[in-house]
């Protein structure tokens, strides 16, 4: 099914009706975006993947009591975070490496151009700007690490799964005030550790 006839409240009906292959619609539409949030707060692909998983077999097993106050994209992406904070915390508590990292939609800043957005980068480098290219990304992800926890979250979801504040308010339980907040603290953060 292509993106553009995904119809979440149409599989939802399905699914509740007995279509289990509905779900499975809904698990294809959602692993890519899930999984890009659950790699970018735990930067371990065994990690996301569990958790990502994990998301889907609770998602299947409450669809039922899914009442639709929120959009499903939100829903699964709350469970998501949820299970990626308790990895998190669980990998730290045992002393395990955990770095955050970012997909290259999200590995340069550019707040001259847009103060509300971090832009993808020119995709056209040349061999000679790979390597400063590389280094760069280095440090945002050595960056992105330094942050708290709460806003290392919003700046996830906001600037690697590009999702609109409302949206991230709904995820995290937030007021889009918080949200605006924690991006603008993130990026002040971020800012004064890449310039020194």
């Amino acid at each position: 099914m292509k993106p553009e006839s995904f119809d979440e409240k149409q599989l939802l009906k399905e699914f509740k009706s007995g279509n289990r292959s509905a779900f499975d619609t809904i698990v294809e539409h959602y692993s890519g975006k899930l999984y890009q949030a659950a790699y970018g707060l735990l930067s371990n692909p065994q990690d996301a993947e569990e958790v990502v998983q994990d998301a889907f077999i609770r998602a299947f097993k409450a669809i039922d009591s899914f009442r639709g106050d929120s959009s499903l994209d939100t829903w699964l992406h709350r469970i998501v975070i949820n299970l990626a904070r308790n990895k998190y915390h669980w990998n730290r508590r045992r002393g395990a490496q955990v770095n955050v990292s970012m997909s290259d939609q999200a590995s340069k800043l550019d707040d001259e151009r847009t103060p509300e957005d971090m832009h993808i980068p020119d995709e056209s480098y040349g061999p000679d700007n790979m390597l400063e290219k590389a280094e760069f990304e280095n440090e945002i992800i050595k960056s992105f690490d330094k942050l708290p926890d709460t806003l290392k979250e919003t700046m996830i979801l906001r600037h690697v799964n590009e999702l609109p504040y409302e949206e991230i308010a709904e995820v995290l339980e937030c007021k889009i005030g918080t949200v605006k907040s924690r991006i603008a603290r993130g990026r002040e953060i971020l800012r004064k550790i890449l310039l020194g």
